[in-house]
C-alpha cells in the first residue's frame, strides 16, 4: 500500500547500537559491565562495517526507502557522533570509576617513569618477537593490510634518507590486549599497543622516529557461492574463507591527528584511495576490552545461579518424562543441561533409533554434537542438516562437519539459495513396535557457550502431530538440492515454515484480528523479535493499526516499523530492552477473542527469513507453558528500567521510573518462585 513510511533499516540498527553504547553510562550498571558494553559496542561496529557499508555504498535506490546516498552519510554522521559519545563515556564514567578502585588506566596517557623498566623488560622478554616491521619505501612496496587486525604506521628518518614510512604488526591475535603492572598502591593498565611505543626507538636505533600511528583496515566480508553438491560444498567455502581476509577495504580506520602527508602517504601504501576514511581514536579494536583485568565481583552483575527447567529429577530418560508433558527450558535462567541431556539420552538409550538436529551455530567444544558422534557410534541413524554459512562461524562448522561426517553422521549441508535457520531436532524411539516420537524446537541455537548470555526459549515435546510434520522437514531438506525448489510437494499445518506457509500463516492471524476489531471485539498483539524489516509484514501490522488492533512490539535491534503516525501506526508502540543477556527470543501472541494463540520460533521478519532461509515457529499447546510464556512477555512489556521506547523520530525515548520494573530480573525471580514453589509441592 502507497504512503506508508519506513525507518531504513541500517540506521535504526544504528540506533540500537546507540542504544548499547548508552548502557555504558548507566548508574545502574557495574563497572566491568560497564566495559563490556562498551566492548559489545566496539564489536558490533566492526561487523556493520565489515557487512552493511558496503551495501549502503553499492545499493541502488530504492523509492520506499531513504535514499542509500543518503543513509550512507547519515549512518557515518551518525557513527562519528557515537565514537565521541565513546570517548565521552571513558573519560567521565569508566576511567574515574577505575581510578576510584586504585586502577589507573592509561587510556591515551604518558607512561609514568616509575613504569618504564617494567615496560621495557615486558617488552624485551613477552613482546619484541612478535613484531614484524615492513619497510614500505625501502623495499618498494605495497602492503596488504589484514582484515580487522591491528597496525602502527611509523614515520622514520636519519640523516642519508627522507621520511619513510614502516608497518608495524601489534601482535593482539597472539598476545594479550591488555597488561597489568603492579607500583605501590595501583595497578596501572596498559595497551600492548603503548607498550610498543613506547619501546619503538629500540626497534630503529639508527633512525629518528617521528610519529607512530595506529590503524586498521576493515574489509568487505560476504562470501560468494554457487551451488555446489555435498562432498565439494566444504572446499567451496574454505576456498571462499580464504578470500575474506582479501575482501574490498571498506574502511580505513586512523587516529585523528594524523596529517595530511602522512595520511595520504598511508593510504597510498595500503592501496585505500577507495575506502571510507575514518579519523577514529587512538586504540581499535575495542572489543578486546571484554577482557579488562578487573577481579573485584562487585564490579560484575551479581550472581544468578542457573535454575532446573524440571519440576523433578529424572529416574530414567527425558523421553519418559515428556510423555507426561511439555517441558519448557527459559534460557538462561533456566539450565541448559536439560537440552544436553535430551541430546545424550537419544544417544543412550538403547530403544532409540533414529536422530535429527539442524545446527547453526555450534560451540567449539559442543557436548551437543559429542552427543551426535556417540549416537552414530552406537549404532543409531543420525542425520545433521549443518549449515556451514553461518556467518563468521563457518570455520568452526566445517570443522565439526569434518568430525561429524568421519563418525558416520550423516550430513546434509544447506542449499546456497536457502539457509537453514530453524533450531529443531527429532528423536525416534522404538518401544514395544512403537514408534515413539520426541522433538526439541527452540528460538534459539543449540550452543551451550550462547545460552548463557542470550534470552531463549526452547520446548521439548512428544506431541505427535507437531514431530510428524518435523519429521516430513528433515526428509524434505535430505532431498537432493535440485528438488528443493519443489515446495508445493510438501505441506505442513501445525508448523510454520519459512518458504511454506509462514509468511501466509502470519497474515492470516492479523486479518483475523483485524476482523474482530472491525467487528468491535478486543483485538489485540504482541510480538517479540530481534529484528523487523519485511514490508508485507509491516504493512498488514500498519493495516491492523488502523482497524483498531492494538500492537505491541518488543524489537531488540533493526526496526524498520515507524509508530505512532496517525493514519499508519497510531496503535503501535515498539520497545527496545537493552540488560545483562542479549535479547534473542521470538514470541508472537493473537488475542484471538479471549483464546489467545501463541507461538515461538526461529523466524525474525527480516527479508532474509522470510525469503532466504528455512525457518521454523511451532504453536504453544501446553496450557502452563503458555501463561508462563504470556507472564514474560507481560513482564517485559512492563519493563520501565531497561526498556526504552522507539518513537517516530527513532529515537530511544526513556521509560525509566524510581520503582519502575526491570524485567530480566523480574523473570528470573519469577522462574525462582515457581521452582520453590513445585519443590514444596
Amino acid at each position: 500500500m502507497t504512503g506508508y513510511t519506513y525507518f531504513n533499516r541500517d540506521l535504526s540498527w544504528l540506533s540500537f547500537n546507540e542504544r548499547v553504547l548508552n548502557e555504558a553510562a548507566s548508574i545502574k550498571v557495574p563497572l566491568m559491565e560497564k566495559i563490556r558494553f562498551l566492548s559489545i559496542f566496539s564489536s558490533n561496529l566492526d561487523e556493520f562495517y565489515r557487512v552493511r557499508m558496503p551495501v549502503l555504498k553499492a545499493i541502488d535506490k530504492d523509492k520506499d526507502f531513504e535514499s542509500p546516498d543518503f543513509a550512507y552519510r547519515e549512518a557515518k554522521k551518525r557513527i562519528n557522533e557515537q565514537q565521541q559519545r565513546y570517548g565521552e563515556i571513558l573519560k567521565t564514567h569508566i576511567i574515574p570509576a577505575l581510578s576510584a578502585v586504585n586502577m589507573v588506566w592509561l587510556y591515551h596517557e604518558p607512561i609514568p617513569d616509575v613504569l618504564s623498566e617494567s615496560v621495557k623488560t615486558l617488552f624485551q622478554d613477552n613482546i619484541k618477537r612478535h613484531l614484524k616491521a615492513v619497510n614500505i619505501d625501502l623495499d618498494n612496496q605495497l602492503f596488504f593490510a589484514e582484515n580487522n587486525k591491528l597496525y602502527l604506521g611509523v614515520m622514520l628518518q636519519n640523516q642519508q634518507q627522507a621520511e619513510r614510512l614502516v608497518i608495524i604488526n601489534i601482535p593482539s591475535d597472539v598476545l594479550p590486549r591488555l597488561y597489568t603492572i603492579k607500583h605501590a598502591d595501583k595497578t596501572y593498565v596498559l595497551f600492548l599497543d603503548d607498550i610498543i611505543r613506547f619501546n619503538i626507538n629500540a626497534l630503529f636505533p639508527d633512525d629518528e622516529v617521528k610519529a607512530a600511528y595506529s590503524l586498521k583496515v576493515t574489509r568487505d566480508a560476504e562470501l560468494h557461492l554457487e551451488e555446489e553438491i555435498d562432498e565439494n560444498i566444504i572446499a567451496a567455502m574454505e576456498k571462499e574463507l580464504a578470500k575474506r581476509d582479501l575482501g574490498i577495504a571498506t574502511r580505513f580506520l586512523c587516529q585523528p591527528d594524523v596529517p595530511l602527508r602522512h595520511l595520504y602517504k598511508m593510504i597510498y601504501a595500503l592501496n585505500l584511495e577507495n575506502s571510507a576514511v575514518v579519523m577514529g581514536g587512538y586504540y581499535h579494536n575495542l572489543k578486546d576490552l571484554s577482557s579488562f583485568p578487573i577481579t573485584d565481583p562487585a564490579a560484575s552483575y551479581p550472581d544468578w545461579p542457573t535454575l532446573s527447567a524440571l519440576d523433578r529429577p529424572i529416574a530414567d530418560t527425558i523421553f519418559d518424562r515428556l510423555l507426561e508433558k511439555d517441558v519448557l527450558i527459559n534460557l538462561p535462567y533456566q539450565s541448559f543441561d536439560t537440552i544436553i541431556q535430551f541430546f545424550e539420552d537419544a544417544a543412550n538409550d538403547p530403544s532409540v533409533t533414529e536422530v535429527y538436529c539442524t545446527l547453526y551455530r555450534v560451540a567449539k567444544n559442543s557436548k551437543i554434537v559429542t552427543a551426535l558422534i556417540n549416537a552414530a557410534n552406537n549404532n543409531k541413524k543420525v542425520v545433521v542438516v549443518l549449515e556451514l554459512k553461518a556467518r563468521f562461524d563457518e570455520e568452526n562448522n566445517i570443522k565439526w562437519a569434518t568430525r561429524l561426517k568421519a563418525s558416520g553422521v550423516q550430513i546434509v549441508y544447506s542449499s546456497v539459495k536457502y539457509k537453514v535457520h530453524a533450531k529443531v531436532a527429532l528423536v525416534k524411539r522404538k518401544v514395544q513396535e512403537e514408534m515413539q516420537y520426541f522433538g526439541l524446537l527452540s528460538t534459539g541455537n543449540l550452543n551451550e557457550i550462547t545460552a548463557k548470555f542470550y534470552t531463549d526459549h526452547a520446548i521439548l515435546t512428544a506431541r505427535l502431530p507437531i514431530l510428524k510434520e518435523l519429521e516430513t522437514l528433515f526428509k524434505f531438506l535430505a532431498r537432493p538440492k535440485k528438488s528443493l525448489a519443489l515446495v508445493s510437494e510438501v505441506t505442513f499445518q501445525e508448523l510454520l515454515v519459512a518458504q511454506f506457509n509462514l509468511q501466509h500463516k502470519f497474515l492470516s492471524l492479523i486479518d483475523r484480528e483485524i476482523e474482530h476489531a472491525r467487528q468491535g471485539l478486543a483485538a489485540a498483539i504482541t510480538i517479540k523479535l530481534n529484528n523487523l524489516e519485511e514490508k508485507v509484514l509491516i504493512n498488514k501490522l500498519y493495516e491492523a493499526s488502523n482497524a483498531g488492533v492494538q500492537i505491541k512490539l518488543i524489537i531488540r535491534g533493526i526496526c524498520c516499523l515507524v509508530p505512532g503516525v496517525p493514519s499508519q501506526s497510531e496503535n503501535i508502540s515498539i520497545h527496545r530492552i537493552v540488560d545483562r543477556y542479549l535479547e534473542h527470543g521470538r514470541l508472537f501472541l493473537f488475542e484471538n477473542k479471549g483464546n489467545a494463540e501463541l507461538f515461538m520460533g526461529s523466524a525474525d521478519w527480516m527479508n532474509r527469513n522470510i525469503y532466504s532461509r528455512i525457518e521454523v515457529c511451532f504453536p504453544v499447546y501446553e496450557v502452563e507453558i503458555k501463561n508462563t510464556l504470556m507472564d514474560i512477555l507481560a513482564i517485559q512489556i512492563q519493563d520501565t528500567q531497561q526498556a526504552v521506547e522507539i518513537n517516530a523520530l527513532m529515537q530511544n525515548v526513556p521509560l525509566s521510573q524510581q520503582n519502575g520494573s526491570r524485567s530480566q530480573e523480574e523473570i528470573y525471580r519469577r522462574l525462582k518462585a515457581n521452582r520453590a514453589i513445585k519443590e514444596l509441592i
